[in-house]
């Protein structure tokens, strides 16, 4: 798969009193990244809770925090692997500070698919997983 890159700006509040990233917001630079692969494929999650009744939640996250992420940096957040077995999407994600292409932090995120009225675990609609097929 090619990988799909989403680049981030570290702002003062996703830092620290001397300017470091915490640690959770890598979180939510990796979760914005995984957010936008699926819109650019035309999945739009508000829409497929309401129109299909499904919505994803991050079942685990394993995290590798090589270097520091700095207020002012600019990150990019890449999406390099996804693989969708049964009810789950298995994503590999890389962020790079731009500046000088270090890598800061990897991660192996896995997501699974829900109901969204009852939140019981369902497999992925045939036409989600054709679209992931797609571009594995």
């Amino acid at each position: 798969m090619e990988p799909f890159v989403w680049n981030i700006r570290v702002y003062w509040e996703d830092t620290d009193a001397g300017g470091v990233v915490y640690h959770s917001r890598y979180l939510n630079f990796f979760e914005r990244a995984r957010t936008e692969w699926l819109r650019g494929m035309g999945v739009h999650q508000a829409k497929l809770a309401e129109t299909d009744n499904i919505i994803f939640a991050i079942q685990n996250m394993n995290i590798d925090f090589v270097m520091a992420a700095r207020l002012d940096d600019e990150l990019e957040t890449s999406l390099h692997s996804v693989t969708a077995p049964g009810a789950r999407m298995i994503f590999k994600q890389d962020m790079f500070r731009c500046s000088d292409r270090q890598l800061v932090a990897s991660a192996e995120v896995t997501a699974i698919c829900l109901k969204a009225d009852s939140f019981k675990a369902t497999r992925m609609p045939q036409w989600l997983r054709a679209e992931i097929k797609n571009v594995e």
